[in-house]
């Protein structure tokens, strides 16, 4: 129960540094919270209203606004009954609702933090951790909701202090503080937090060496504060008669701290010589030095222990100089000096004091999240700054809520697995975009989804904080995979998830190519009697060296039948590829149509030349000649699989060509061969980007099987160039599985 006069020093600490009106808000949001909590007590055992009271008290410190006051006050209210929530939004507005719904959604990280450790005594992947932290802010839109949760933190482990528990439950929420909320707190730059959660923390997780360090600083938190208080004001007074302009602040360590330094650096407690330090913030970098010789004068430096980062920064940019002195009392104090700007880049830039304290090191992933963090840290800072009885106060007090409200933290949002696994996924991800990032075999046996417990459609948006559980097809792997209306707009956003889906049908359709051309050679062996024939040396004789290449080339109509029946007579001739249907007219100026290639035959001149039709080669190809008899000189690729054949039988046939100069509008066909899902007005929209592209068609082929389509374009081009650009655009176009030239 709380007595009358805490409950009168809660109230005054509550409404401290409002207007009158936010006064009067705040003061009946205590009233009623009195009335509402009664005698009821929380999960841990604390005052439900004892507990309020102290997170109002913690946020009023933060000289936070009105209604994240009355949201500190509420919370707790709907964790023990989510149906009273409905009657707060009438009294103190839909603001203060939202921040407590807030808060409820956090409060269920205490839950994933404890599935992510894998038991009691296992500790989370720091990756995990980091991820967790990525998704507390996420969840909360509004940051507000954050400096609620720290300040319910902070009365947490309180309370646990003030009745000296030590249980299970006191180091398990030690560690969630420790890995969760005092980075936040440090990144976010609440200092007055931050140093509290972790002592605190740390005092429940290992209270043996607590009480060790504590026992060896011999001085309480006070004395040494009070020392540096001490040590700040003489050297005040020695920049003051110096005539030098400076900030002085103290700087002093906290148990946790030393600890972490301890062990990360392998230290004895002897060897620490920033266990009491200050700050000195001054104009410009010539006075970094004059105040360096000031505090050399006042106090006996140990030489070993100075460090001139401004000289010399750190690899991260962070600049400043450091210096350890000996004080009166013969124990070492450490003084930080650096300019403003420095100051403000080691507080909110790439050299910030979190980055390279919570194990350092940045990378290009993180830098929008990280600008955003310094952008919200100077809010803070600007909110701290507020003077409480300037003119205007009200208008900035506003306008810092705004801006504080819009901040978003992230274009990401964070989704958990039935096991409460974090995963990350792109803003808009469906459970196929999550079952895809589980696992590749997950995604294709997707059958169905539940979020939070209830079936939803598998194109359905996730939210940050959902658990999402995906439903697979039974059987053997490989035996399901997934459906081809996953590829349209909706589905999915990942492009990591898009290419897997096409992968799969691309595996499954090169699958049938190949059953498809070994049942039509098998057949024309038959046709020619030669069902004996071993199948991988034909292929090797046609220029394949593996068989299933040659189904492939056969299966999509690449490569005709009648080299397979030449070759069982040990004959390849060069058997031009079959013309597909005409669309359009050649041009004129069309190689088809005798005008000149462009080719020159290297050494000799006059020599009819003709492209070849196997390969339909085009500028700038690499390209070779063939002298034929009464045909004058093929040309070809230099990679046409027919010259490879005709190179080996005849190889005193060959000659070298190359291109040269062409007229003006020469056109070159060749063939276009495009896999898309079959739909109305496919050969439409690929059309238009011919005639974008100015790219004449003469020729279209066309098959449907299956809900697919394969085309083959002849396509009369001036360069590959031309036509690279134009395979660029297809494969843009709904439905295009492939784009290729032939």
């Amino acid at each position: 129960m709380v007595s009358v006069a805490a409950l009168g020093s809660a109230r005054a600490q509550l409404v401290h540094g409002l207007s009158p009106g936010d006064s009067a808000r705040v003061a009946a949001a205590i009233d009623f919270a009195a009335e509402a909590y009664g005698e009821r007590l929380i999960h841990h055992g604390q005052s439900a209203f004892e507990f309020a009271l102290g997170v109002g008290s913690v946020l009023s410190t933060l000289r936070s606004d009105a209604e994240t006051r009355i949201a500190g006050l509420m919370f707790e209210m709907a964790m023990l009954d989510p149906a009273s929530v409905a009657g707060l939004e009438p009294r103190f507005g839909k603001e203060v609702v939202d921040m407590v719904g807030g808060v409820r959604q956090l409060m269920r990280l205490r839950e994933i933090t404890e599935a992510q450790k894998g038991g009691r005594d296992k500790k989370a992947p720091s990756d995990q951790v980091e991820t967790l932290r990525k998704m507390l802010l996420a969840m909360a839109s509004d940051m507000r909701v954050i400096l609620v949760r720290l300040s319910a933190c902070v009365v947490t482990l309180r309370y646990f202090a003030e009745i000296k528990r030590f249980d299970q439950l006191t180091h398990e929420y030690g560690k969630e503080v420790l890995d969760l909320y005092a980075p936040l707190a440090n990144r976010l730059g609440i200092w007055q937090l931050k140093w509290e959660l972790e002592d605190l923390a740390f005092r429940f997780m290992e209270p043996d060496t607590y009480k060790r360090i504590a026992k060896m600083l011999e001085e309480k938190r006070l004395l040494r504060e009070s020392f540096v208080q001490a040590s700040i004001k003489r050297l005040q007074d020695e920049l003051k008669a110096a005539d030098i302009q400076a900030e002085v602040f103290g700087r002093p360590k906290h148990i946790f701290s030393i600890w972490n330094k301890m062990r990360g650096k392998e230290l004895d407690f002897s060897e620490l010589y920033d266990v009491r330090a200050f700050r000195v913030i001054v104009a410009d970098i010539k006075t970094c030095y004059t105040v360096l010789g000031v505090v050399h004068n006042i106090w006996t430096p140990l030489p070993k222990e100075f460090d001139d980062y401004i000289s010399r920064p750190k690899p991260n940019g962070y600049q400043s100089l450091h210096t350890v002195v000996m004080a009166e009392d013969g124990r070492p104090l450490e003084v930080q000096i650096r300019t403003q700007e420095m100051h403000n880049f080691a507080e909110y830039g790439v050299a910030a004091h979190w980055r390279y304290k919570e194990e350092g090191g940045s990378n290009f992933k993180a830098q929008k999240y990280d600008e955003k963090i310094a952008w919200l840290r100077q809010l803070l800072a600007w909110k701290s700054e507020v003077t409480e009885s300037v003119v205007g106060q009200e208008e900035k007090e506003r306008e810092w809520v705004e801006k504080l409200k819009a901040t978003q933290l992230d274009d990401r949002i964070f989704v958990l697995t039935p096991q409460a696994r974090v995963i990350e996924l792109p803003n808009g991800a469906t459970p196929i975009d999550f079952a895809y990032h589980l696992h590749s075999e997950v995604g294709h046996r997707c059958r169905g989804a539940k979020v939070d417990g209830v079936m939803v459609p598998l194109n359905t948006p996730l939210k940050n904080g959902q658990t999402c559980e995906i439903i697979t097809a039974k059987g053997a792997p490989g035996t399901a995979g997934p459906s081809r209306d996953w590829l349209s707009p909706g589905y999915t956003v990942s492009p990591r998830t898009r290419s897997k889906v096409r992968a799969w049908f691309h595996a499954i359709e090169l699958e049938e190519t190949i059953a498809h051309g070994r049942a039509l050679v098998e057949k024309s062996l038959q046709r020619e009697g030669k069902t004996a024939v071993n199948l991988e040396d034909l292929a090797q004789k046609l220029g394949f060296p593996k068989v299933d290449e040659l189904f492939i080339a056969v299966g999509k109509d690449l490569f005709s039948l009648r080299h397979v029946e030449a070759a069982l007579h040990d004959d390849v001739p060069e058997v031009a590829a079959p013309d597909a249907p005409v669309v359009n007219k050649s041009r004129a100026s069309s190689t088809e149509q005798g005008a000149k290639s462009g080719v020159l035959v290297v050494g000799t001149d006059g020599l009819m030349t003709q492209l070849a039709k196997c390969c339909k080669p085009a500028p700038p190809d690499g390209i070779v000649g063939f002298v034929t008899r009464g045909k004058g000189v093929s040309i070809h690729r230099i990679t046409c699989k027919n010259f490879a054949e005709m190179r080996a039988k005849a190889p005193e046939r060959v000659i070298v060509t190359e291109w040269g100069r062409a007229g003006a509008d020469t056109v070159y066909p060749v063939d276009l061969f495009i896999l898309a899902a079959d739909r109305q007005g496919l050969l439409r929209d690929i059309s238009e980007v011919f005639s974008r592209e100015k790219i004449n068609v003469i020729g279209v082929n066309t098959q449907s099987a299956k809900g697919q389509a394969r085309m083959v374009f002849t396509a009369e081009i001036s360069s590959t160039g031309q036509l690279q650009k134009a395979i660029a655009a297809i494969n843009e176009v709904s439905g295009v599985l492939e784009a290729r030239r032939q």
